[in-house]
């Protein structure tokens, strides 16, 4: 197969514009002059804070060799500029067009929890056998989704591609940009409720993943909750429903023997038996997802399955840390209900010398559903058998009104730096210490303030990670 080339007509014929520059090519596409190469097409994007079309003029003096736009913009004459309606569905356009010149099969990933974690283990069941061009971390949205395709060599066999969103109609634009043909949707739960309202109105979102596909396209996903499988079934002829519980196809179950020290589980599919890395039941889950894709692709069930048991945890994604004689789970990336509970499974399943303690930091976007689910988690958390909670953030003002939880069991503050003085006074320093909050509240703040007060003498070091 020749090597794609952005040429002048290439780039017309994906905006939908006449010809004009015969022999123009571009070496790539860019968004960003930052990183602009010479020889590239810059794609002027328009954001919350920033107008890229302020910035066209600096773009060709870097080396543009010509600019998408969908305003009027002072360059010198002669500069190839390319007038559109909105530059952020050019980008797509664009993307969608050099996706439709590789030949080559697009897994398509997308669900509330687990989307990033599923898309890494994708790749690497897929990496025994193909060369596997795959979203870098969790570049997911109209802008990365886009960009990763975009940045696709000619010699990628396979396309793994993560999609996120936060308000409805976003993943079926990304589908329509990338037309996978195996789409997969892992665990779905509340989050994201700001723009998308309630669960309802998430699985509709997630399930348009599944709505984009062609007839042809086979769909993948997760046994729980059990109406995903449902649903997708409903609109889509060909489903595979992989996870550890009964509700997942017997040839996409795994049989779950048990987790070590660290908290990582071991399970058999298909005669292998794989000891995963990554921490936590849910884990399981993700990986049996990427095993039914591997298996899509014909990859050989042992090679897909050495190729799952490779992946490390992602920093910040139940990350385990050493600090003195304390163990700390560092689980700060994302949280929504579902994902708590799971890292509070991980939190009840390793093996603890001393008090488990949960230090829980708020979960964000959950809309006018906050306050109710914030309280709906501490209720479930109460019956527990946690040692001590720290609740923080919009936690703080739900202990309030959760009876359930006994005075000595909780502390309750709303900022995080009087939280963390009061649970110090608490600790003796043998405890397993969970952190989970969403992204924007950075709970990881609180690693530092452990180590001064239980490693000082390891200060100098990196923390050290337990693998």
């Amino acid at each position: 197969m020749a090597p794609f080339r952005w040429s002048d007509s290439e780039v017309r014929l994906a905006l939908g514009l006449a010809a004009a520059h015969g022999d123009l090519e571009y070496s790539g596409i860019g968004t960003d002059t930052r990183t602009l190469a010479p020889g590239e097409l810059f794609v002027a994007l328009v954001g919350e804070h920033f107008d890229a079309h302020d910035f066209v003029g600096e773009a060709f003096q870097r080396g543009a060799a010509g600019a998408v736009v969908a305003r009027d913009v002072a360059v010198e004459p002669g500069r190839v500029l390319y007038g559109v309606r909105d530059t952020l569905e050019a980008l797509g356009a664009l993307a969608h067009h050099r996706r439709r010149a590789l030949p080559v099969p697009v897994v398509g990933v997308t669900g509330t929890v687990g989307k990033t974690t599923t898309k890494d283990l994708i790749h690497a069941a897929l990496a025994a056998r193909y060369r596997v061009h795959a979203t870098e971390g969790n570049l997911n949205n109209l802008v990365g989704l886009p960009r990763t395709i975009l940045a696709a060599p000619d010699q990628a066999q396979v396309l793994v591609l993560e999609m996120g969103t936060s308000r409805p109609g976003e993943i079926a634009a990304l589908t329509r940009i990338a037309a996978p043909t195996i789409g997969v949707v892992t665990g779905v739960a509340e989050g994201h409720l700001e723009g998308l309202g309630d669960l309802e109105g998430v699985i509709r979102e997630k399930l348009d993943l599944i709505a984009g596909l062609d007839p042809d396209a086979l769909a993948v996903v997760a046994d729980e909750p059990p109406n995903l499988a449902l649903r997708a079934r409903s609109m889509h002829r060909n489903v595979r429903v992989a996870g550890p519980g009964d509700g997942a196809d017997p040839e996409f179950r795994g049989e779950i023997l048990g987790a070590d020290a660290q908290g990582r589980f071991c399970f058999r599919w298909r005669g292998q038996e794989m000891a995963l890395r990554l921490r936590g039941r849910h884990a399981v889950s993700n990986a049996l997802l990427a095993l039914a894709v591997a298996d899509a692709l014909a990859v050989p069930a042992a090679d897909a399955a050495a190729g799952v048991a490779s992946v490390e945890p992602s920093k910040m994604r139940g990350e385990l840390l050493r600090v003195g004689d304390l163990r700390l789970v560092v689980d700060c990336y994302n949280a929504n209900p579902t994902s708590v509970r799971a890292a509070v499974d991980l939190l009840l399943t390793l093996p603890a010398p001393g008090r488990r303690v949960l230090v829980l930091g708020t979960m964000l976007e959950l809309g006018t559903r906050s306050a109710a689910l914030h309280e709906l988690v501490l209720r479930e958390l109460a019956r527990r058998p946690i040692d001590l909670i720290v609740a923080t953030g919009e936690f703080a003002g739900a202990a309030a009104r959760v009876h359930e939880l006994e005075a000595g069991r909780v502390v309750a503050e709303s900022e995080l730096e009087a939280a963390y003085a009061e649970l110090r006074s608490r600790l003796r320093g043998n405890e397993l210490v969970l952190l989970k909050a969403s992204r924007g509240v950075r709970l990881e703040r609180l690693v530092p303030e452990f180590r001064r007060d239980f490693a000082p003498n390891d200060l100098e070091s990196p923390a050290r990670v337990e693998r």
